[in-house]
């Protein structure tokens, strides 16, 4: 059910907002009709092109995410998250799965949306591990100089930097490469890179389908799926945990799981250690 509480000062809720996007693919409730609307309109696209809809790629997504950070603060035993474009708070959060693993982790939220911002606020409040602050990943300099960043994180100290769907909400004109070699070269050897992206490698026909329904709709951002080859760029610098650079489903799996179960095959996922 969409969000029916007061729409903070200078929101625009006629634009769908492909954060509130995101969170009615989730089942979440902090979004708008235009959102939810917009989303539904994108679901029926991929239906049409017989691909799987967002709702199984935000579930597979998340998934794999719980995943990632359970590794991250267990095995490699990372106590600091920093989470870029984090989206509006939902179950199973970073800091929620982290702290499951490791009470003492910190985790710094980002995103450019003040209504994720609001929200992540009031989810947070009472706790002094976690924050989340209002940037842009397209300023990678403001974020790393940040006082509540410099509050909460050690840079000397390994980091694991999520950027979890994300990349591929920036154009080539946005230099994503760039911005994450500025975020990397930013981290202590033994930081992690984690990285969700969509892809047009299984579902070329759909990607492009996708790509025009976001720019039909008029969604606050584009999307850019890209090659595996293209996505495995950002790891320069970092060596792959195994399975290295896979479908989410496949990433660590609870149960065992084969390509010919790779589910929506919709995105790629990883987890690089910085050398």
């Amino acid at each position: 059910m969409p969000d029916e509480s007061p729409v903070p000062f200078g929101i625009d809720v006629n634009t769908p907002n492909v954060a509130r996007m995101w969170d009615f693919q989730l089942g979440g409730k902090d979004n708008f009709a235009a959102d939810g609307a917009a989303a539904e309109n994108v679901n029926e696209a991929m239906r049409r092109v017989n691909a799987p809809d967002g709702r199984v790629v935000a579930k597979e997504n998340r998934a794999f995410l719980q995943r990632a950070v359970r590794y991250l603060a267990g095995k490699a035993q990372i106590k600091q998250f920093l989470d870029i474009g984090a989206g509006l708070p939902t179950q199973g959060n970073v800091h929620q799965t982290a702290h499951e693993v490791a009470p003492d982790a910190r985790v710094v939220y980002v995103d450019y949306d003040p209504v994720v911002v609001v929200h992540g606020q009031a989810l947070l409040t009472g706790t002094d591990k976690t924050t989340v602050m209002l940037a842009d990943l397209r300023q990678p300099e403001k974020i790393l100089d940040d006082p509540e960043l410099r509050r909460m994180l050690d840079l000397g100290q390994p980091v694991a930097l999520l950027l979890i769907a994300v990349l591929h909400l920036l154009t080539d004109d946005d230099d994503p490469i760039g911005i994450v070699t500025q975020l990397r070269d930013a981290l202590t050897p033994g930081s992690y890179l984690v990285v969700t992206h969509a892809t047009r490698q299984k579902h070329p026909n759909a990607a492009t389908a996708l790509a025009d329904q976001f720019k039909r709709l008029r969604v606050t951002t584009p999307i850019v799926p890209r090659s595996r080859e293209e996505i495995l760029r950002f790891f320069d610098g970092f060596e792959l945990v195994e399975p290295g650079l896979v479908f989410p489903k496949l990433w660590h799996a609870e149960a065992p799981t084969t390509q010919a179960d790779a589910g929506s095959a919709w995105m790629f996922a990883g987890v690089g250690r910085k050398l």
